[in-house]
């Protein structure tokens, strides 16, 4: 499999890195790769036989990253206030304990509501303004602030009433005015008619032998688990259709809805940390550390994983405790790490075995860090 790009001196290792894994995979992985480093780009690597630098597709939940740069810039300036109740502004998220409610407690998947007992249709999972009503009516599945498991496709919508109730637009709308826009993102909430020429699907996953007899080795799925990724409706949802619905493509639901490139999660990251072509970093120290800051110490109740968010952003122990980041269904990740100045994007069109967070980002994130941490 070629690889095709640049990197900067110095970081030819993690070019090298990249090739081995693309090589090694059975079917061309679509992916893209890119770094910067205090602002500078130093990785921009694409791999696969229909992708480029500028293949735009859907990312699923490398959004959540940009929906919670957005939160975190409004409670920085004092728009938002992470400790009040969520009813204070939104007074119909009520009920079941859904009033006392924080804010804070909200944005780290602590709401219990991760779906309805009917699920949703593609066309009403699309849109979060849909969500929300819907949502703020809906019986939590755990008692709110007493435990937090992922939100995987209504975080978003949830979250973004919020934000549309303090500021009067959207999330949507907040995020192409203060970051998208001014920063150059190539990385959208609602994807520009006029940017449909690069947009490509997201493509299945090819499972070899081996990986479909683990598969079946694994049992059903836990109920919660089911239920937070819409499995529960009938019919169940199908990832790929998701990603490449018209619908969620151009309305951009903030939880997985986004549509991207490597080069533009990278300068998210960036963005967030260290500025970008002069314009300042968008977040300051201490809000760094609040949002990388372990929200969510125990279990996850969804996924089952352990110490999982820190502000609505995912932890990322590979990196170190100062990082923060969101990883992607496909196989993608996007994280900062202030502490060596990196902002890492990876992006991948063809599924990963077995989904969620793909197992070469440990080997490629290892690589980025030992010459960030070199320099």
């Amino acid at each position: 499999m070629t690889v095709d790009g640049t990197v900067a001196p110095g970081w030819e290792t993690v070019r090298e890195e990249f090739a081995a894994f693309a090589a090694a995979e059975p079917n061309p992985p679509e992916a893209q790769l890119a770094v910067r480093h205090h602002g500078r780009t130093v990785v921009d690597l694409w791999a696969g036989e229909d992708t480029d630098g500028a293949t735009l597709s859907g990312v699923f939940s490398l959004t959540k990253g940009a929906a919670h740069l957005v939160v975190a810039l409004l409670a920085q300036e004092g728009v938002l206030d992470l400790e009040r109740p969520v009813s204070a502004y939104w007074p119909e998220f009520t009920g079941h304990g859904k009033e006392r409610l924080t804010v804070r407690q909200l944005v780290a998947h602590g709401s219990g509501l991760i779906s309805v007992p009917e699920g949703f249709s593609y066309e009403e999972i699309a849109d979060d303004a849909f969500l929300a009503a819907r949502l703020a009516a809906q019986e939590p599945y755990w008692e709110p602030g007493t435990a937090y498991g992922y939100h995987a496709f209504v975080i978003g919508a949830l979250t973004g009433e919020v934000v549309r109730r303090v500021t009067g637009r959207s999330l949507q709308e907040v995020y192409e005015e203060r970051v998208r826009a001014p920063y150059g993102l190539d990385l959208y909430m609602g994807l520009p008619a006029e940017l449909e020429g690069r947009w490509k699907p997201v493509l299945e996953m090819l499972p070899t032998p081996a990986q479909l007899e683990l598969l079946a080795a694994g049992g059903p799925l836990p109920e919660l688990l089911r239920t937070a990724f819409n499995w529960h409706h009938e019919p169940p949802m199908d990832m790929v259709a998701y990603a490449n619905h018209p619908k969620v493509k151009a309305l951009g639901p903030a939880s997985a809805g986004g549509s991207g490139t490597a080069r533009g999660v990278a300068a998210l990251y960036a963005a967030a940390i260290s500025g970008l072509d002069g314009r300042p970093a968008l977040l300051e120290p201490a809000t760094v550390a609040d949002v990388a800051r372990l929200h969510t110490p125990g279990q996850d109740r969804v996924t089952s994983e352990a110490d999982h968010f820190g502000l609505g952003f995912e932890t990322q122990p590979a990196v170190g405790p100062e990082a923060f980041g969101h990883c992607g269904a496909a196989g993608g990740n996007g994280f900062a790490d202030p502490v060596t100045g990196i902002a890492y994007g990876y992006t991948r069109r063809r599924f990963g075995f077995p989904g969620g967070l793909a197992p070469e980002n440990g080997r490629l994130t290892a690589a980025v860090l030992k010459v960030a941490r070199g320099l």
